[in-house]
């Protein structure tokens, strides 16, 4: 379990060690194992805007160029105890991942929160998991806690568990504070895709080819695992086409050595508030690494 974090920017306890992989071809037997001591840090505005501003353009992914992410990166570097970035180098380093949580509330006059909150009630419009979103969000005395979370692509899943288990800590001594984060609903943005069959060579495919493209393009994945675990949890969630959508031929580019392309899609997750330390709890279980 990762011990609640001293709220001083300047002091924050030991984060267990992760794995990632040096190289994910060839099997089981090929594989080799990297240990790398991944470090769990506060946020620190003279060093890691770059670092952030990145991971929230791979977040938003193509609809990134709708929100002014140089604000965005501000806004969650003004809340330095609220959060995590995880490095591997030192804290003068550039991060491999960040978790932050903004209230959409507090923050509402805010333009790039004002343009966050129109594009989720625009999004939440066009997914039927999410209709009843704009009731929660326009509900009296309602405080929306909303998650953004990335990291890079090769970054192990096993980092996501403390990262939300300091959250829900860095939440409580802050409510205990008096300040502004006694959420009674959280809000997560992240990203899912669907498997597109591949438009190029459909006129020589064999039949079972065909068939199974003719099933693809319903399920959903998800590019990081605890959202499916959340998503369990959810009072509401959905997926959404991006705006700056390119299309199902874009999902050609992304086939690697697959015989099915890649579809990426934005996704929303919404949790009671009284649920998600049940949530996180969860995620832990689900990903924490073997003692």
């Amino acid at each position: 379990m990762v011990k609640k974090r001293n709220r001083d920017p300047e002091v924050l306890n030991e984060a267990p060690p992760a794995q990632a992989d040096g190289n994910d071809s060839g099997s089981d037997e090929d594989v080799d194992m990297v240990n790398v001591e991944f470090e769990w840090f506060n946020f620190k505005p003279d060093i890691d805007f770059h670092g952030l501003k990145s991971l929230l353009r791979q977040l938003l992914d193509v609809d990134h160029q709708l929100f002014d992410l140089s604000a965005l990166a501000d806004l969650i570097l003004s809340q330095p105890t609220i959060g995590s970035t995880v490095k591997v180098d030192g804290e003068e380093t550039d991060a491999y991942a960040f978790l932050s949580v903004l209230n959409i509330q507090k923050h509402g006059e805010n333009k790039v929160v004002k343009d966050l909150a129109e594009y989720i009630l625009q999004k939440a419009r066009s997914s039927p998991g999410l209709s009843s979103l704009s009731n929660v969000l326009g509900a009296p005395n309602t405080q929306v806690g909303l998650i953004l979370a990335e990291r890079l692509i090769n970054v192990p899943s096993e980092i996501s568990p403390p990262m939300y288990s300091m959250l829900v800590d860095e939440v409580e001594a802050a409510v205990e504070d008096k300040e502004p984060y006694e959420f009674t609903h959280y809000l997560i943005i992240s990203k899912s895709y669907r498997e597109i069959a591949s438009t190029l060579d459909q006129e020589d495919a064999p039949r079972t080819k065909k068939n199974k493209a003719a099933k693809t393009g319903k399920e959903t994945f998800y590019f990081h695992p605890e959202d499916e675990v959340l998503q369990k949890h959810a009072l509401l969630s959905g997926s959404y086409e991006y705006t700056n959508d390119e299309g199902d031929g874009m999902a050609d580019s992304k086939r690697a050595f697959q015989d099915l392309g890649i579809k990426a899609q934005g996704t929303m997750i919404l949790i009671e508030g009284g649920k998600f330390e049940g949530a996180v709890k969860a995620i832990g279980e689900y990903l924490s690494p073997p003692q």
